[in-house]
């Protein structure tokens, strides 16, 4: 296809249109919305990765809209009441095909294209960890906004009514939510017997993914395989309809659909814990001596060397020889539900902790001391206020010997609370002998290591259960 032809098409098709709308309403929704998209480490404008899959969440809205935009597109010549007239030109209908196709096509993954710049340009201002793993989730959701209007177009032209956009549009806006909500989905439970869901592998026949949960999650390269060959086939089957011109022809050019899901589901993982996965590259470690973070946040390395060896000093004088010796980000990559698991020789903790997250300075020394005597057994992406909060908070009261508020953002009422509730369990701790402290500071750090206790219970002296 030439210059001019192009150039005649956006004139004539509603390309332009649909290349504006998935431009400019997804940067409408980032920009004007304030939402999680914004905060921690997954912020979509922190990391290449965060970057690539939050754009991509966003075709939960977009896919159905492109698909609509495409029906109205194969629509036009029925339209104009140009279809007999089209027949009897020498020119193959696939050519005339490929002209209106390829002109939504090129504008749709230009579009697309675009709005990952506007957040690659803001990545590079926010990391210093540059790579292109990234690419393929952007390169699979242009490709499903193509595959997606070209089937679109080829549903209009094979039923020409006022009613196939809409109804097109609604049909694709519920399959997206069924893939995010039910059939996408696998209930399960955890070990400690908590009920979740998890996605599986129906779920990547949508065109969008879950919200980024974790900095170091990426999809599985037979994630993007099994994603491309089912995209494949939905183009292909709407170019088929396209220049179908008999009922059967029509039939026939299901074909390549259902044989595109069928391969894809034999292609796509099985096992959840498959379909996203750690990046191993970007979970790798940088070190400063005993303080390593991962490549996505080499560069916070700096500011968190010295408050984390001063934590380590200050646990070893409280601890001794049970005091941890390194202080670690971590990078495992848990269930939603599931309980962490903690280590006894390496303080772990996470950046978009709320204790860590609020931190800087001398508030972090007091943050990781706090992690690393009382690291938080609430399930993973589930939020708690109370008995690890007062733990934490006697623990490092114990260990700098002053009870001090940690680097928390909490409201003043529940500061009040954690005062009024640690407050009397430190002094009851500081007035007894030194050793029936320790026993009792060790009591509480079996608790807090194993998940299977009450840190708070075993500072005051009770049995944890």
């Amino acid at each position: 296809m030439n210059i001019r032809v192009l150039r005649i098409e956006l004139r004539r098709s509603v390309a332009p249109w649909a290349g504006a709308v998935v431009l400019m309403a997804p940067l409408a929704f980032l920009y004007l919305l304030n939402g999680v998209w914004w905060t921690g480490t997954t912020a979509w404008t922190a990391q290449w990765t965060s970057m690539a899959l939050w754009t991509r969440s966003l075709l939960f809205y977009l896919w159905p809209l492109a698909v609509g935009l495409g029906a109205l597109q194969g629509l036009r010549d029925h339209r104009s009441k140009m279809s007999e007239l089209l027949t009897t030109t020498p020119r193959p209908a696939r050519h005339r095909a490929a002209a209106v196709a390829g002109t939504t096509a090129i504008t749709l993954a230009s579009a697309f294209a675009l709005l990952v710049l506007v957040g690659g340009v803001q990545v590079l201002a926010h990391t210093e960890y540059t790579h292109l793993g990234w690419l393929p989730i952007s390169l699979v959701g242009a490709l499903s906004l193509v595959a997606g209007a070209v089937l679109g177009m080829g549903a209009g032209r094979a039923l020409p009514s006022a009613l196939t956009p809409p109804a097109l549009t609604m049909a694709a806006f519920v399959f997206t939510a069924l893939m995010q909500m039910s059939f996408g989905r696998t209930e399960t439970t955890t070990a400690t017997g908590v009920p979740i869901t998890e996605p599986n592998r129906v779920s990547l026949l949508s065109p969008a993914v879950q919200e980024v949960r974790d900095v170091l999650v990426t999809l599985s390269a037979s994630a993007h395989v099994g994603q491309t060959i089912w995209l494949l086939g939905m183009a292909a089957t709407g170019f088929a309809l396209l220049v179908a011109a008999t009922p059967r022809a029509r039939l026939i050019a299901l074909t390549p659909v259902l044989a595109g899901a069928v391969i894809a589901l034999l292609v796509l993982p099985s096992d959840p814990r498959r379909i996203y996965v750690v990046d191993e590259a970007a979970a790798e470690l940088v070190c400063d001596g005993p303080v390593c973070v991962t490549k996505t946040q080499q560069a916070r390395l700096a500011d968190l060397a010295g408050p984390g060896k001063e934590a380590l000093r200050l646990l070893h004088g409280a601890l001794g020889g049970r005091a941890p010796v390194s202080v670690r980000e971590d990078t495992a990559l848990l269930p939603e539900g599931t309980t962490p698991k903690w280590s006894r020789t390496t303080v772990l903790f996470d950046f978009d902790d709320d204790i860590i997250a609020a931190a800087k300075g001398e508030q972090l020394t007091l943050a990781l001391i706090a992690k690393g005597m009382v690291p938080g057994c609430t399930p993973t992406g589930w939020t708690s206020f109370g008995s690890d909060l007062f733990a934490q908070t006697v623990a490092v009261g114990w260990v700098l010997g002053d009870l001090k508020p940690l680097p928390r953002t909490l409201s003043a009422g529940s500061r009040r609370e954690v005062d009024a509730e640690t407050r009397p369990v430190w002094k009851e701790l500081k007035a007894l002998p030194r050793a029936e402290q320790l026993s009792r500071i060790n009591a509480m750090r079996a608790a807090a290591l194993s998940c299977e206790g009450e840190p708070f219970e075993a500072l005051k002296g009770g049995a944890s259960r």
